[in-house]
């Protein structure tokens, strides 16, 4: 029997869809969980030349969305630099370093953390961190004029200055730039950095737990209606996310106090919503870095499921989140220490379900 030719490449197509998805392509592959509110979700880069990446931040120019990670042969090996990337026409470009930790002709040390920040009406913000380990190592800043295309020479910050250590300044309506910040050289503690000047004066506020009953790093910034403050920190040995409040602009704050979120020692972010509800993206598990997930709260205490974005095995971590000005959200996080993922929410259509129990409920 005679089969016509649109029938023949449709049953191609159909037989390759089945037996071979192998040859689907990569961006396809990449398109993660489907779940009301997920617009998106791909790979920043397929391939790049290091082998591990780790520690993404994202951040919406007047260009578009620009990202940055650290990568190189692994955490904390002396040839991780700072990699850059742009979204260019809704593609990624590839990944360019923009900075590396080379002190002379004979030493070079690590990068960690990279953190972006588009100052409104200035520069692109590039801070992070340079030194043998998270111990020892000390803030560097650089800046761009043209959103990515060309850096400023590196600048280090001042001692015990370290900029914002792993997630986004805020900026104040006093004008103060606002950074979470931490130290890990006597245990883990928390304090907030600012500057008034484009990063040329600092200030920062006294440490908020003793890092050994209490260790804490790598606060995420979310502001109330009532015009107070709230950060969110990773912890270890808690079990729990903790958090503390700001009713002075972040010059004091409370006690570090456990939420009801989970936290496996692992990094998390947040963001204030346009419309007031405050949005985490952590991982919801007492051990490992998987899932990783999205919860929204009205308040910043009691807390919905929005969405998991990963529930397979492996190592899904160090979330970066903002919203842009179309209001919709954009996350980057660690895929297996292999890539960076980009996942985009519209936070209007999440379907939000109870947390009963600490239990994060069934699909």
């Amino acid at each position: 029997m005679m089969v016509s030719r649109p029938v023949a490449w449709l049953l191609l197509g159909l037989f390759v869809s089945l037996f071979i998805p192998s040859l689907q392509p990569a961006a396809e592959a990449a398109e993660g969980v489907q779940s009301p509110g997920v617009l998106a979700s791909e790979f920043i880069y397929e391939q790049a030349p290091f082998p591990q990446c780790h520690a993404s931040t994202i951040a919406e120019t007047n260009a578009g969305l620009v990202a940055a990670w650290f990568g190189g042969t692994r955490e904390s090996a002396a040839d991780v630099g700072v990699w850059f990337s742009r979204q260019v026409a809704g593609r990624w470009l590839p990944p360019v370093e923009v900075a590396n930790g080379v002190q002379n002709e004979s030493q070079r040390h690590p990068c960690w953390n990279p953190v972006l920040f588009q100052s409104p009406g200035g520069p692109l913000l590039l801070f992070y961190k340079v030194g043998p380990s998270p111990k020892t190592w000390w803030g560097v800043l650089k800046t761009s004029a043209d959103g990515g295309g060309a850096w400023s020479s590196a600048q280090r910050l001042p001692d015990r200055i370290a900029g914002p250590i792993k997630n986004k300044p805020l900026l104040l309506a006093d004008g103060r730039l606002l950074c979470g910040s931490s130290t890990e050289d006597q245990g883990w503690r928390v304090h907030l950095e600012w500057t008034r000047d484009g990063a040329k004066t600092w200030a920062r506020s006294d440490v908020l737990n003793d890092g050994r009953k209490i260790q804490a790093i790598q606060p995420t910034i979310l502001t109330h209606r009532d015009g107070g403050l709230q950060i969110l920190c990773r912890s270890a040995g808690q079990g729990r996310i903790l958090q503390a409040s700001s009713a002075d602009g972040g010059a004091t704050w409370s006690q570090l106090t456990p939420t009801e979120l989970p936290n496996p020692n692992s990094g998390i972010d947040a963001v204030t919503l346009k419309d007031g509800r405050h949005l985490v993206v952590y991982n919801h598990t007492a051990r490992g870095r998987s899932p990783l997930n999205v919860a929204l709260s009205a308040d910043g205490k009691k807390w919905s499921a929005a969405v998991a974005l990963e529930t397979t095995p492996g190592e899904y971590s160090y979330p970066a989140v903002i919203q842009t000005r179309d209001g919709l959200v954009h996350i980057t996080y660690t895929w297996k220490r292999q890539r960076v993922k980009h996942v985009v929410l519209d936070p209007a259509k999440l379907v939000l379900r109870e947390i009963q129990a600490g239990v994060w409920p069934n699909p």
